[in-house]
């Protein structure tokens, strides 16, 4: 079983790490790639960040009514394919979709777009935040709280000095974890946004279309896509094991 999992990605590393490696990753195509990649994940982490936190606090720290049905709902990325989320953000935002008609009235025309992209990576990663980030905000110590408002902190004062720092780990891990689905992202990208040079081409898409021309560049960007993801692993473990 070491064998079956460690060969296909050693056999990646031999083939893309050769003697062409930096000239190919310096070419016209795959820095594109990787620049549409890195800009799009960094949004949809700065999005995520934005938008999850209050969420995840919020189910973190409150009871009420269809809280579990709210959860299951949040969580539903997780378990579908992204192919079936691509096709459930294009039924919403494209011109034919729910919303078509009132964002085509504004000016806005989002499938097919870099907004597409990052709008798939937010909707297929984000989940993974929300869960860690819910995991940190209900193991902060209630007491510790209590004791800073006692001491005459403000609720601000509380959150920013007791309550995000105590669950900043499991934030960062969630984040990293996040933002690592986001840059593997396939199935939703190109079924919302296309597989647009220089526009909606991110490093899965680039790989998959450098399957049907030319081989090195796919080799070389499974080869960084295997380096960053141990890199994920990696910075994931050693948060995990700080946090243990």
């Amino acid at each position: 079983m070491t064998a079956f999992l460690l060969l296909p990605t050693l056999a990646l590393l031999a083939r893309g790490l050769n003697a062409s490696f930096l000239p190919t990753l310096l070419s016209p195509a795959v820095t594109d790639t990787l620049r549409v990649s890195l800009w799009t994940t960094g949004l949809s982490a700065l999005l995520t960040v934005g938008l999850v936190t209050p969420v995840a606090f919020l189910l973190a720290r409150f009871d009420f009514r269809g809280k579990a049905v709210l959860e299951t709902l949040l969580d539903l990325p997780v378990v579908l394919p992204p192919v079936v989320a691509g096709l459930g953000l294009l039924l919403t935002f494209g011109r034919q979709g729910l919303l078509g008609a009132p964002l085509e009235l504004a000016g806005l025309n989002l499938a097919f777009t870099p907004a597409a992209v990052v709008m798939a990576q937010l909707f297929t990663s984000a989940p993974f935040y929300l869960r860690a980030a819910r995991a940190g905000f209900s193991s902060v110590d209630r007491d510790a709280e209590q004791a800073a408002r006692v001491d005459g902190a403000s609720g601000a004062q509380v959150f920013r000095l007791i309550t995000w720092p105590l669950a900043f780990p499991f934030l960062l891990e969630g984040l990293v974890l996040a933002w690592a689905r986001a840059l593997g992202e396939f199935g939703a990208t190109i079924l919302f946004a296309g597989s647009l040079q220089g526009r909606t081409r991110t490093v899965t898409l680039a790989v998959y279309a450098a399957l049907e021309s030319d081989l090195g560049p796919a080799l070389v960007l499974s080869a960084v896509m295997v380096c960053v993801a141990f890199t994920v692993l990696l910075v994931v473990r050693s948060l995990a094991a700080r946090r243990g």
